[in-house]
């Protein structure tokens, strides 16, 4: 029986070319497309920091 790959995505997919991250989900083009090469631990370590990336990404400019 085959595992499913844990993923952020919200099918929130364009990338800000101020942050170089998905506005849907936080994570890089690079962390996107090595997500299927990466193991459960390396998937759940990036997923613990998409919230705080989102979260600046809304942040107001000073």
């Amino acid at each position: 029986m085959s595992q499913s790959i844990s993923s952020p995505c919200v099918k929130v997919c364009a990338v800000s070319g101020q942050t170089g991250q998905c506005i849907g989900c936080g994570r890089t083009l690079s962390e996107i497309a090595a997500w299927a090469r990466l193991d459960e631990a390396q998937r759940r370590a990036i997923m613990a920091e998409l919230p705080a990336r989102l979260a600046s990404a809304k942040a107001p400019a000073t």
